[in-house]
Parts: structure tokens; C-alpha cells; sequence
């Protein structure tokens, strides 16, 4: 593929191997994401382009790995904010060996569990995208609702609202609305995509604040958690949810998520819990909470399902 000469670029060997797939999978919403196509290779990514609307305009970032080395492309006016951001998407700021070495100290069955399965996926690492207002659009529309749903809205809206990525980018790849697009919106194309009135007042809400959010979100994670909760419809499984993939934030948990509790209460137990019974499973952990959930869920570890499939799996709290 002959690509045009990018408006930025930056050429990185990151600490160790990366595993795109299980890093940058995270911030994928379902295999249709508009914002996210890649070019997979055996049994993993090696190839990423993302369009992105950062606080400095509009972009499409390319990431090829190529052995042990990352090169990053970008085009259009937010190019040189996502090559210099590229390392941090990939997780390369995310340290582990705190945990290693709590895995290392610990001497009981779960944390040799967890220590086999971090060895064989030393190329997880807990993204950083720097894009609070992304992370928020789609934390809310996955308030109360089915996976499915939620995925289902963030292609229409974006694919409707957005405008093409550019450069040389893929067919269909596109760069969600900013600030004052999402508050453009009109109330029959919310309706449309499925998003009822609560939903679309919180994220118009969360929009007309962006820039504000931006800024925060250079400075210390606290001063972002309280300006988004201070947020109407804004909660704490919403905040998390955004920090998560903002900051890779390594141990905030998405507390009143109606699936996340049984998945680890069961791979720890073999038993459903509820949110209580997850935190007391994690605590030994504290500070790196996150990064063993998502060590488990790499996994693809499913709880035991009673009742209907939808109300347990996909639901989400605000």
C-alpha cells in the first residue's frame, strides 16, 4: 500500500513488545468502530489506523509494528499531538512492576494464578488516549443499555455526524463530532440511533464542557474526577469508564457495571458476587486494581449465566 508522506510521524522501540490487539482492543467499540480499523496479522495486530479528534483538531494515526520497533503516521491538523501521544496509547507510561513484584511477594493460589497469566500477557498494557471527550460519548451511551445497543449507537452517530478521517486513511474510517457536533445533534437523530432523552442530555452536557476536560486532563486525575462528576448524569461507573482509557488509570474499577462483579468473582471463586464481594477479592491489589481486571478479562472469562442472556451480560450502571 503506497501511503501519502504523513504531516507528522515518530519511529519508537517501546520497553517491551506490545500486544496492540489486547492494549488498543480496549478502546474499540465492536468491530464496526468507525474511529478504529486495523490490518491483523497472525494472532495479532500489526497494524492500526485511528482517527482522532484531539484538542488540536481532527487526525488519523497510523501505528505499524515492525519487529521490535513502532512507527507512528499522522495526518491532518491534530498530527503532531498523536504521533507525540503515540507512545502513551500503546501504554508505553504503564508500569507494571509494582504489581510483578506484589504478585512475586504474595504467597497464595490466586496470586500464582495471576502471575502465570501476566506471563503470558506481557504484551497487555493499559492504554492512555488523552481524549477525554471520546471516552465519555461512549461511557454514556453504554449507561443501562446492552453492549450491543450502545455499539450500535456510536456507529450511527459518528458514521451520520462525523466527517472523514484524513490523509490516506481507509475507507469508512471516520473522525467522531467534536464538542459543538455532539451538541448539534438533532433530538430525531439521537432517537434514531436508540439514545433516549437521558443519555442525550448527559453527553450534550459532557460536550459543551469539552475543552474544559481537555485542559484538565493535563493535570493530576483528581481535578478531571470531580469536574466530570459534577456533571448531572455523570456518575462514578461513567467516570471510571473514561479514566480507564483517558489516563489508563491502573486501578479505578467500574464499580455498578452489572457484568464486570460476576466475571471475577467467578474467576476467583467459581461464584458469581456482587460489587461488594468484588472489591473485597481485589483489595489485595489495591493500586493496581485495574490492571488485574483486565489481566482476567484477557482471558475471556465468562460467569455463570441465570435468566435472560441480555439482562445480565451487557447492562451497564451509570
Amino acid at each position: 500500500m503506497v501511503v501519502a508522506t504523513p504531516d507528522a510521524e515518530l519511529e519508537f522501540e517501546p520497553s517491551e513488545p506490545r500486544d496492540l490487539a489486547a492494549t488498543l482492543g480496549f478502546i474499540r467499540r465492536g468491530r464496526g468502530d468507525p474511529t478504529l480499523h486495523t490490518a491483523e496479522g497472525p494472532g495479532a495486530w500489526r497494524e492500526v489506523w485511528r482517527a482522532q479528534c484531539t484538542p488540536e483538531g481532527a487526525a488519523t494515526l497510523r501505528l505499524i509494528v515492525d519487529g521490535r520497533l513502532v512507527r507512528a503516521q499522522a495526518w491532518g491538523p491534530g498530527a503532531p499531538w498523536s504521533v507525540a501521544r503515540a507512545p502513551h496509547l500503546i501504554g508505553e507510561h504503564d508500569d507494571w512492576s509494582g504489581l510483578d513484584a506484589l504478585l512475586a511477594e504474595r504467597d497464595d493460589p490466586a496470586s500464582s494464578a495471576l502471575a502465570r497469566v501476566r506471563r503470558r500477557t506481557r504484551g497487555l498494557r493499559l492504554t492512555s488516549t488523552g481524549v477525554v471527550l471520546e471516552a465519555s460519548v461512549a461511557a454514556v451511551l453504554e449507561q443501562k443499555v446492552t453492549g450491543v445497543e450502545a455499539r450500535r449507537a456510536w456507529r450511527t452517530l459518528v458514521r451520520q455526524h462525523g466527517e472523514r478521517a484524513p490523509g490516506p486513511a481507509p475507507e469508512g474510517l471516520t473522525v467522531m463530532p467534536d464538542g459543538v457536533g455532539w451538541r448539534s445533534i438533532p433530538d430525531h437523530d439521537w432517537h434514531r440511533a436508540g439514545v433516549g432523552p437521558q443519555r442525550m442530555a448527559t453527553i450534550r452536557r459532557v460536550a459543551a464542557v469539552a475543552s474544559s476536560l481537555d485542559r484538565l486532563s493535563e493535570r493530576e486525575p483528581t481535578a478531571l474526577v470531580s469536574a466530570l462528576r459534577s456533571i448531572p448524569g455523570v456518575g462514578e461507573w461513567t467516570v471510571a469508564e473514561v479514566l480507564q482509557r483517558s489516563h489508563g488509570h491502573p486501578d479505578l474499577l467500574s464499580v455498578g457495571d452489572a457484568h464486570l462483579p460476576h466475571v471475577i468473582g467467578t474467576w476467583f471463586t467459581g461464584d458469581r458476587t456482587d460489587d461488594a464481594g468484588m472489591l473485597e477479592l481485589l483489595a489485595p491489589w489495591a493500586g493496581h486494581r485495574q490492571r488485574v481486571v483486565r489481566v482476567i478479562t484477557s482471558l475471556g472469562v465468562e460467569a455463570p449465566r441465570f435468566g435472560a442472556k441480555a439482562t445480565i451480560e451487557d447492562h451497564r450502571g451509570r
